[in-house]
């Protein structure tokens, strides 16, 4: 494959695994997706199971793509957890401008930590990161821990793949929207 065409084979690739235009997941495929990727967080990091028994709310998006060539995107569906059961459904989108080349995929758990963070994000009308609430993203110390000033934080996020916790990662300026259902 020659440079040129490189392009059009991201954005191709990015069409193909994005979902087709006015049809989100249903609740069931959501929720299906949602418990898998909550399974594969707490097997990558005892401490994020340990973190989540403890907040108010888990808002989980199981498969978030992005992608780009110049202009990029992300986009995501998910649900929110509360008592560990699904309560609400979201969407989560960017996009951005600027030297980007490449398509990836990644899951994001962000923890609630306290009854008014999580009420503060449910009253909302489309929840911006790092401007309607501040998510401090988790990353592992050694032995696994946490690091101590992340858990003390009103709202922690956690971005990771099949492969383990994803780092220098930021939620900064994605938009996150309740679905109508």
């Amino acid at each position: 494959m020659t440079l040129a065409r490189l392009p059009l084979v991201l954005a191709a690739a990015l069409l193909l695994l994005a979902p087709p235009a006015g049809r989100a997941a249903s609740k069931e495929e959501i929720d299906a997706r949602v418990r898998e990727a909550v399974e594969n967080l707490y097997k990558t990091s005892t401490a994020a199971k340990e973190l989540a028994g403890r907040a108010r709310g888990m808002l989980v998006f199981p498969r978030i793509i992005k992608g780009g060539v110049g202009i990029g995107g992300e986009y995501g569906e998910g649900s929110l957890l509360t008592g560990g059961r699904p309560v609400e459904y979201y969407n989560i989108a960017s996009a951005s401008i600027g030297f980007q080349l490449g398509l990836q995929e990644e899951s994001v758990a962000i923890l609630f930590m306290t009854d008014e963070a999580l009420k503060r994000f449910r009253d909302s009308d489309g929840w911006k990161a790092g401007v309607d609430g501040s998510v401090a993203i988790a990353t592992l110390g050694v032995g696994g821990a946490l690091d101590t000033e992340t858990i003390r934080k009103p709202i922690v996020g956690f971005v990771f793949s099949n492969k383990g916790l994803m780092y220098n990662l930021t939620l900064e300026g994605s938009k996150i929207t309740r679905l109508k259902r």
